[in-house]
């Protein structure tokens, strides 16, 4: 048996929860075009829907051709419906503001179309953000 630390849980109306997911997405075709200050502008972006969209960022890192995220979100929000709302959000705004992309992509798609959506439990969190923190570390020995 386990005990949950109150303060990693989260409150609604007539419920309680803890719901973290690691989401990764790759650009389509694996280009690596999420560089040269788009990732940044990746960043902000995403931070913006967490906003609006009531969503946790947790851990977020963004590589030249994919996103891994750890997000804590109600219960109420489907997953899949989550990643539609961030690869959309993103292509759109990204395809607006750097029309040198689409030339990049051919067909004008910003993302493959699958993902990875991994839950966390408490216990492997503190791994997950470890991980996804020790990205850019990893991509700089290569």
């Amino acid at each position: 048996m386990f005990t949950i630390k109150r303060n990693t849980l989260s409150y609604g109306r007539g419920y309680v929860y803890s719901l973290q997911y690691h989401l990764v997405w790759c650009t389509k075709y694996r280009k690596q075009v999420l560089k040269n200050g788009i990732d940044a502008e990746c960043k902000k972006m995403l931070y913006g829907l967490a906003e609006e969209y009531k969503f946790k960022i947790l851990a977020m890192e963004v590589m030249p051709d994919y996103i891994h995220l750890l997000l804590d979100c109600k219960p109420q929000f489907f997953i899949s419906d989550m990643i539609k709302i961030m690869k959309g959000n993103l292509a759109r705004q990204l395809f607006l503001s750097h029309p040198e992309l689409k030339q990049e992509l051919w067909g004008g798609h910003l993302w493959n179309p699958s993902y990875c959506a991994v839950t966390v439990s408490d216990r492997s969190r503190d791994q997950v953000v470890a991980y996804i923190e020790g990205q850019k570390e990893k991509e700089k020995r290569k």
